[in-house]
């Protein structure tokens, strides 16, 4: 395995899945994640900041592990890496995020967004692993 074309799958990945992040998780739906403001632990974005900090490695981590799986099934076909992303999408995001829906106030469409959300995230750590881990 050659650790720097890992190193790099890693790091470009995980940059563009926290940009995607932003994209699904951001700013756009502001005005639905106030629908229900008693279920967040901060009111009004006041203090997230120690949050957002905890949560920043993570599209990093999804892409390190996603891309350390790859290589060891051997999977560097972009067919076969994204056969993995969508097998891991409804695998445990997907009904993790219809079930937090049904049970918790959350607006439907911020479900929808998360959701799609881990869905662009899983597949871009595939093309990264198709085009860099080669």
């Amino acid at each position: 395995m050659n650790w720097v074309n890992l190193t790099l799958t890693v790091f470009v990945g995980g940059l563009v899945a926290s940009l995607t992040d932003w994209l699904f998780m951001g700013d756009w739906l502001y005005k639905r994640y106030n629908q229900y403001p008693e279920i967040w632990r901060y009111p009004h974005g006041q203090g997230e900041m120690k949050a957002i900090a905890w949560y920043t490695p993570l599209p990093f981590v999804t892409c390190a592990v996603f891309t350390l799986l790859c290589a060891r099934l051997n999977l560097h076909s972009s067919s076969a890496t994204l056969k993995l992303a969508v097998a891991i999408w409804f695998v445990e995001p997907l009904p993790l995020l219809i079930a937090n829906a049904l049970f918790i106030k959350l607006h439907s469409v911020i479900a929808a967004a998360y959701s799609l959300g881990w869905l662009v995230k899983l597949v871009v750590a595939a093309v990264a692993v198709t085009l860099i881990l080669r």
